[in-house]
């Protein structure tokens, strides 16, 4: 006898998760609902990723080996300087990605399933099982085949939106809304963007985070994320990085538009009874950065080998108190980082003086060497204490001269 276990969700989350489950033997499924779905993100993954998640190197699009932060008043710095041969940050098209990703599971022994959870029946003790109702969309139709599944163990990995999470009232979070357009650009004005990704700030672009242009296979996303949920801002934001890179998109044609939301804060409950989230259903996108991929493949990753180890390899069902391991894991290794990014968000992204401070600091060497190193491998390098001393000198420095402290 082995355990059963549903991912709802077949995105780099709920890959990771059935890719863990699925290699320990234990029974498995994934559902997906649409299995060419491109999520409109950024598609940047860390440098670390790429190892640690055994992804091959035609999965990525372009390696980005410079950046450049642009100020409100349109001053530009460049930050990869610190870059060492064979670092980069790996640009993909989340639809090649998640792909990879989700049939490297079903090659494992997870069965994918092409459906639509819709609702979770959840037992009256620890003991019964739990029953999902699906849609499955094997032939070929939209409304799909009414269909139930039982199972031990449910892993939520099904996004924003997630039904899963309703399902056991895990309660809700606010969440900032990323949209982006996919532009086509003529071959000169593709070749700027070669290893070349672009961070632009500003109320114009975003007031409270950042607005984008990063490369892809044979075309750019440009995008802005904002927590104003409001059509009508998202719009004028749009336009604003449209106008603030118009020089370097011209002639170029919009291939797709897309929109999405993404969580701002782990949601109040992650794990309750034998259901656990994961990526942004659980709300791992990171402040400040926006970063989600990485996070959403690693807490999964994190919960699958918790239901592994606790489950004796699929003979027992675990409790609730052995899911729940999977949270303290991942709130020890990765609680300082949230809560440094925060800090950075809320000081930085305050007022267009503070990101006019926000990047005249980037421009220092050292502050660039510690940001990349965390970015790229998720660790908070400890530099020498003087280079820290220093850093923290320049950060007030830099504030204070945008008068960035006035309340």
């Amino acid at each position: 006898m082995t355990i059963r276990v549903a991912v709802v969700g077949g995105g780099p989350a709920g890959s990771s998760a059935a890719e863990v489950l699925a290699k320990a033997g234990i029974e498995t499924y994934i559902f997906e609902r649409k299995l060419d779905n491109a999520k409109p993100c950024g598609g940047a993954i860390p440098l670390c990723m790429v190892s640690e998640f055994d992804l091959p190197p035609e999965i990525i699009d372009r390696r980005v080996r410079k950046m450049k932060m642009i100020s409100p008043s349109n001053i530009e710095v460049n930050i990869g300087q610190t870059l060492k041969d064979g670092e980069y940050i790996g640009m993909c098209r989340r639809e090649v990605l998640d792909g990879f990703m989700r049939d490297r599971a079903a090659k494992l022994g997870a069965n994918l399933i092409n459906g639509t959870v819709y609702q979770l029946d959840i037992p009256s003790n620890d003991k019964e099982a739990y029953t999902l109702h699906y849609a499955d969309h094997s032939n070929g139709t939209a409304q799909g085949e009414m269909k139930t599944l039982k199972v031990d163990l449910v892993i939520g990995a099904d996004g924003a939106n997630s039904r899963i999470a309703k399902a056991i009232d895990a309660g809700d979070y606010n969440y900032a809304i990323a949209f982006q357009e996919r532009i086509r650009l003529p071959e000169d004005k593709m070749a700027y963007y070669e290893d070349l990704a672009e961070m632009y700030v500003g109320n114009d672009v975003s007031p409270d985070f950042y607005a984008w242009v990063f490369p892809k296979y044979d075309h750019v996303a440009v995008g802005t994320g904002t927590m104003k949920v409001n059509k009508a801002i998202i719009k004028d934001l749009q336009a604003g990085i449209r106008q603030r890179a118009a020089k370097r998109l011209e002639g170029g044609e919009i291939i797709k538009v897309e929109a999405h939301p993404i969580p701002e804060h782990p949601r109040p409950r992650r794990v309750v009874g034998r259901v656990a989230l994961v990526g942004d259903a659980a709300g791992t996108v990171t402040k400040s950065s926006g970063e989600g991929i990485y996070f959403a493949a690693k807490s999964a990753r994190m919960c699958a080998e918790v239901i592994v180890e606790t489950s004796n390899n699929g003979q027992k069902v675990p409790s609730e108190a052995d899911l729940k391991t999977y949270l303290k894991r991942w709130d020890k290794q990765y609680g300082a980082t949230y809560l440094v990014l925060d800090i950075l968000q809320r000081v930085f992204y305050r007022s267009d003086a503070t990101r006019e401070a926000f990047v005249e600091m980037c421009s220092d060497i050292d502050v660039q060497k510690i940001t990349f190193d965390s970015y790229l491998y998720k660790t908070v390098v400890p530099s020498n204490p003087l280079v820290q001393m220093k850093i923290t000198a320049k950060t007030i420095g830099s504030l204070l001269r945008g008068n960035a402290l006035a309340p």
